[in-house]
């Protein structure tokens, strides 16, 4: 079963394919479905600068949401981590909690 990350963030391929040791693993590409002579068949899709593919909060990756399937690219280096960041700007959120308390004051008397 696929596993899904707590955050990724859409880049193009074009703005990927800038760091100098970007290679990607073409193997791992989701798969399109196609008519060939009259037959759905699913063939590998052909990536483009013009596509997306997602890097996951772990700096792999993706051709999917997912953190686990079609990764792409998972060389994890501090200068990929160093471009993610300050190239491309990749950064995870920190989302603060929130605690909401009930309301003292409720008035509970009848009329």
């Amino acid at each position: 079963m696929a596993m899904m990350g707590k955050y990724c963030k859409a880049y193009p391929l074009k703005k990927l394919r800038e760091f100098g040791q970007w290679k990607e693993n073409t193997e791992n590409v989701r798969k399109e479905k196609t008519e060939i002579n009259g037959k759905e068949v699913e063939v590998d899709r052909k990536l483009t600068d013009e596509d997306f593919l997602y890097l996951q909060e772990n700096f792999v990756v993706t051709d999917g949401i997912f953190l686990d399937e079609n990764i792409i690219f998972d060389s994890i280096t501090s200068e990929w981590k160093d471009f993610c960041q300050n190239i491309l700007g990749f950064e995870i959120p920190v989302y603060e909690t929130v605690n909401i308390e009930a309301s003292a004051n409720k008035d509970t008397s009848e009329r």
